[in-house]
């Protein structure tokens, strides 16, 4: 029998039940790292037994990739749409950074063992966790083509990337969040003279 049910004489079921043991995985990831957590200590935390969670997550990885999803899924972004391409990517990059920043540098500590467990790559997790979904910036460089700002498809994806990718990059390396001067520079300096400027003739 559920724990919980033992104590409450009410047992969780359905997203109820699930959520709390993506929360409990979270938790436990958060605090102790993807080395530590273990089906024993994500049940214990969360009130119920490892039969309940093996039914749903066959390993402590599926495990951990489903608690991270449902903790982005549940920071939802708002996208800006404030009429210009510069003024959207720099409070995208803001928002990132203020919101997201601090986990960029704890994920490459606390997933060390995920990648090496699994031979995965944060690129590879990063897909997972996407997928084909439309992300923020894919949203404010189609309204800025909509616009008549850009072109996307004189733009290739590795340019369409890179603020993001300089982002998460200067967050890895310096552990904290990034600098105003940083993300001004990222758009300013390199991202908008690639995408606005004109193709050339020669």
């Amino acid at each position: 029998m559920d724990p919980e049910a033992k104590s409450t004489g009410r047992r969780r079921r359905g997203a109820e039940l699930e959520g709390a043991l993506l929360d409990a995985a979270w938790d436990d990831l958060i605090e102790r790292g993807y080395s530590s957590v273990s089906m024993d200590s994500v049940a214990e935390r969360a009130g119920t037994s490892r039969t309940v969670l093996y039914r749903r997550w066959p390993s402590r990885g599926e495990l951990v990739v489903a608690a991270i999803r449902r903790h982005y899924e549940k920071d939802v972004v708002v996208v800006p749409d404030s009429g210009s391409l510069r003024a959207d990517l720099l409070r995208l990059l803001h928002e990132a950074n203020e919101h997201r920043s601090d986990l960029a540098g704890y994920f490459s500590v606390l997933l060390a063992d995920y990648f090496s467990e699994t031979a995965s790559t944060p690129a590879a997790l990063r897909e997972r966790l996407l997928g084909a979904r439309e992300t923020a910036m894919d949203i404010v460089l189609r309204r800025a083509e909509q616009r008549g700002e850009i072109e996307l498809a004189r733009i290739p994806q590795r340019v369409q990337t890179l603020p993001f990718d300089l982002f998460r990059h200067e967050a890895l390396m310096t552990l904290r969040p990034v600098s105003d001067e940083f993300i001004l520079s990222v758009v300013d300096d390199i991202f908008l003279p690639l995408v606005l400027q004109p193709k050339s003739d020669a």
